[in-house]
């Protein structure tokens, strides 16, 4: 089994929605039972809140559910995860200051890295406090980043 968390800042609109979008994608398939996924926030702004309304919303209507409750990133999840995946670079960062080995420092990396499409070091935007249409914009990109995360993921299970 591979274990990925994806990270933001609070862990209500760009973290869940990476989550989310990886959850329909294992699903259709049919490597739900291969990979497990989670997310969480750097901060602990919001913790034990829902994914934000509006990220439920957008994603809700391409498809995708959106569920659980925010929570902090913790030293535990270096050792229960094989892939950290930041939305942005403050984020990355922030998880870079919490590595205490490089094994630790090899699972980060950031969600737009695995989009072809995407500049280097491209980042999601945190649509909080934009309007409606950024929650469109962040689930196209986590479609996107979420798709080449999945199919890297899919050669290391072929190893």
């Amino acid at each position: 089994m591979i274990h990925v968390c994806f990270v933001c800042l609070g862990n209500i609109c760009r973290s869940p929605t990476a989550e989310g979008v990886m959850r329909r994608l294992l699903a259709e398939r049919g490597l739900a039972d291969q990979i497990a996924v989670d997310s969480a926030g750097t901060s602990a702004y919001h913790v034990g809140d829902p994914p934000d309304r509006r990220s439920t919303a957008t994603a809700a209507r391409r498809g995708t559910t959106l569920s659980g409750a925010s929570r902090q990133v913790t030293l535990a999840d270096f050792d229960h995860f094989d892939h950290i995946i930041a939305m942005d670079g403050q984020n990355l960062s922030a998880l870079h200051r919490m590595v205490r080995s490089p094994a630790d420092r090899e699972k980060l990396s950031l969600l737009r890295s695995f989009d072809p499409e995407s500049p280097p070091h491209a980042e999601v935007p945190d649509p909080y406090y934009g309007g409606p249409d950024g929650f469109d914009i962040v689930l196209d990109i986590c479609e996107a980043g979420c798709v080449g995360l999945l199919d890297h993921l899919q050669q290391q299970l072929a190893r």
